[in-house]
């Protein structure tokens, strides 16, 4: 089994589809693992997102993403990664395929409505950046 990270970012939040996200998940056969509404720090944006550190999107990426809380979910499915990549859709929902969340749902380039993990290294890494095996539910 495969785990992933799921951040609702904070246009998800503000538009109001945390649920519809959340239905879609649980359709899709994900198991949640775990759930927390937080705000990150500034600090905290810019330690998960240093891989792209250097690049132009950095500042204005660590900024949106400690500017409202956002919603954590770690998951967990057989090829979780590829799925859920295949469902959030292309980083830029104008290139996203029809139905996906962030063709549904994302506004710009950087304004996406989600995150996902790249692979299953970065999933569990993720996944253990923001909660703890203790906090790791197991469905029966």
């Amino acid at each position: 089994m495969e785990r992933t990270l799921c951040i609702i970012k904070p246009d998800g939040l503000d538009s109001g589809v945390v649920g519809k996200i959340i239905t879609r998940i649980e359709e899709e056969g994900f198991t949640i693992l775990a759930m927390k509404r937080a705000r990150m720090s500034r600090a905290v944006a810019e330690h998960f997102y240093a891989v792209h550190k250097g690049r132009p999107f950095f500042d204005d990426l660590t900024a949106y993403m400690s500017s409202a809380p956002v919603v954590l979910i770690a998951l967990e499915r057989e090829n979780a990664i590829a799925h859920w990549r295949k469902l959030i859709g292309a980083t830029d929902p104008a290139e996203a395929d029809e139905g996906t969340i962030r063709d549904l749902y994302g506004r710009s380039r950087g304004v996406n409505t989600v995150h996902g993990s790249d692979s299953p290294e970065n999933g569990r890494i993720e996944v253990s950046e923001f909660f703890s095996e203790a906090e790791l539910i197991q469905q029966r």
